[in-house]
């Protein structure tokens, strides 16, 4: 297996995936087998052009791609690079034997409902889940059923990793776009709508870093009453109270700095797995502290809560997220079979939180050095907590692209 990235930066696209392709040109010794690439708003009114220019260049037999606010690649030095509110252009590219390469593209109105059995979602794919295949995603945010492709590509495929983002733009009025290539396929093209996608099976699989950039406050409760999305009752050690009030106490014990830091930047996280006991950051699923309701105590988050569930409220600030990264960086450091990897980032993170270019895919390069890395910054990610997979936000999710049997 074999796994390189280019970057451009510059204005013309021609100039663009000239630059590119002739970058990876020479650095193949043998066919590529599929490309992944990620294109700035930027050029969005050329997005048609893309496909044949690059083909016209570098005959790939399948690619996908997606527009984006922020690229992420390798600069000519392989040095790595976060291009935000520019023009650039990163494109991945795989040699990829002993591996079978199935590229799919689905429609909003193709996705089957969750009550569908696990062989509607194998012939929407074409891949059986004894093949064990892993997933890369890239997906419209506004129309696509996202949670519902999740729920259905865990229910078919439980021991598959799935990888990914949601399509971004930096210009106002541009919509979510993705890319779809497949030499045997008239579906090819750009769309505005639906989801594009790899399932890649057979001598790999997909390693996977999910960095919430949260760390856990006070003690965790248990959910005593909610419906839907709104917890009202909580309980600590016995003792049922409003989730407000344990908030209000909660606030009231921190510090000064991180009180202040409660008043924008608090988030709850659910627990995954109900019966673990020693909680550590990567057993919470992050997500919005949406508002809450003086008059019931109530507080309202974004996901389903269920009585019995535990939760814990969370602070995110720049040096949490650093240092989160870096801890999951370290314990994903053993592997030396790595290839490539992908990253995807959310768009609150970058020059927006760390307030200095090229945080996360520095460190990351700083514990995987010379592995070539591609992404762009996203308006959703995807990436797996525990057993299931979720779509995140303030995210950076890295998918890293492992050969099985190395010779």
């Amino acid at each position: 297996m074999f796994w390189t990235n280019a970057l451009s930066t510059r204005p013309s696209l021609e100039a663009a995936v000239t630059e590119v392709t002739q970058t990876i040109e020479n650095r193949l010794s043998s066919p590529a087998d599929v490309g992944i690439f990620f294109i700035s708003s930027a050029y969005a009114s050329d997005y048609p052009r893309l496909i044949p220019l690059i083909l016209e260049k570098l005959p790939l037999p399948v690619a996908i791609g997606c527009g984006g606010a922020g690229i992420i690649g390798q600069n000519e030095g392989k040095d790595p690079s976060e291009v935000e509110n520019s023009p650039a252009l990163s494109l991945m590219v795989g040699c990829l034997p002993q591996i079978k390469i199935n590229p799919f593209f689905l429609s909003p109105d193709s996705l089957p409902d969750l009550d569908s059995p696990p062989e509607t979602w194998e012939r929407l794919i074409g891949v059986a889940p004894q093949e064990k295949p892993h997933f890369i995603l890239l997906s419209d945010p506004f129309s696509t059923r996202i949670n519902d492709l999740l729920a259905g590509l865990d229910f078919a495929y439980p021991g598959s990793v799935k990888v990914g983002g949601l399509s971004s733009s930096s210009l106002m009025g541009v919509p979510g776009t993705v890319f779809y290539h497949h030499n045997d396929d008239p579906q090819s093209g750009f769309y505005h709508q639906g989801t594009v996608g790899l399932a890649l099976s057979g001598d790999i699989t997909i390693d996977t870093i999910v960095a919430q950039g949260c760390r856990p406050i006070g003690q965790p409760y248990q959910v005593v009453k909610g419906e839907r999305n709104i917890i009202l009752e909580l309980s600590q050690e016995g003792e049922t109270r409003s989730p407000l009030d344990w908030l209000r106490e909660l606030i009231e014990s921190l510090d000064e700095s991180d009180r202040q830091l409660a008043q924008h930047s608090l988030f709850v996280g659910v627990v995954r797995d109900e019966f673990k006991q020693e909680l550590q950051p990567g057993d919470f699923l992050i997500r919005n502290l949406l508002g809450v309701d003086p008059k019931l105590g109530a507080i309202a988050i974004g996901d389903r809560v269920r009585p019995g569930q535990r939760l814990q409220f969370h602070l995110r600030d720049a040096q949490t997220s650093a240092d989160d990264l870096e801890t999951l960086l370290k314990q994903s450091n053993s592997s030396t079979s790595i290839q490539g990897a992908l990253m995807f980032s959310c768009l609150g993170r970058g020059q927006t939180l760390y307030q200095m270019p090229n945080f996360d895919s520095q460190l990351f390069t700083n514990y995987f050095p010379g592995i070539s890395l591609g992404g762009f910054f996203c308006n959703g990610e995807i990436g797996p907590v525990g057993q299931e997979t979720f779509l995140h936000g303030y995210t950076s999710v890295f998918a890293l692209l492992r050969q099985l049997n190395i010779q």
